[in-house]
């Protein structure tokens, strides 16, 4: 069975526990496979290595054991899924300025950043796809899995606040294009 690594972040602000309290909570309820930390106030973190049959099962049973630990946890973000070049550098095991070379050098095929900028922010897991495919790199399949899975898990997550009628009048724009 293998081990996938994730984290998963959670907004504990309204959480009526206390930190202390949090931290003997969860791994009561099965996070005790978690590495948890607390370093921004209403913040929690929990790096977890956990052994699943599929990354699917790894991730929504530990987000499932937080939230039956905090019910009142709001979810943030599960990673590894947005991603620069470093991050992606130092999961295929290259260099950064290799990455960023097949990035910047090819025309076509390279997946489009979800932020371009300084630093420019990609979901992981269509460059680890682009990498296996087109550039032939060993991508291990339990690393994609898991970076497919986040990428749907946050996207799912921040589309749960948009307003109903606009998310149809979005769908429609972008059916259109």
């Amino acid at each position: 069975m293998p081990e996938f690594e994730f984290t998963l972040r959670f907004d504990v602000s309204r959480v009526a526990s206390s930190t202390d309290e949090q931290l003997e909570l969860l791994p009561a309820h099965g996070c005790d496979d978690a590495t948890i930390g607390v370093g921004i106030a209403g913040r929690l973190a929990l790096a977890f290595a956990r052994d699943s049959d599929t990354a699917a099962d790894a991730v929504s049973s530990a987000l499932a054991d937080v939230l039956s630990a905090l019910p009142e946890a709001t979810f943030v973000e599960a990673s590894p899924d947005y991603v620069g070049i470093t991050e992606v550098a130092e999961m295929v095991g290259k260099t950064r300025q290799n990455i960023r070379k097949l990035m910047v050098g090819c025309r076509t095929g390279v997946p489009t950043p979800v932020h371009e900028g300084s630093p420019s922010i990609w979901h992981l897991a269509p460059v680890l796809q682009w990498l296996h495919d087109e550039k032939h790199y060993t991508i291990e399949q339990h690393l994609l899995d898991l970076a497919v899975y986040n990428m749907q898990l946050n996207v799912t997550a921040a589309g749960s606040s948009v307003d109903p009628r606009t998310k149809n009048a979005i769908e429609s724009l972008v059916a259109e294009a």
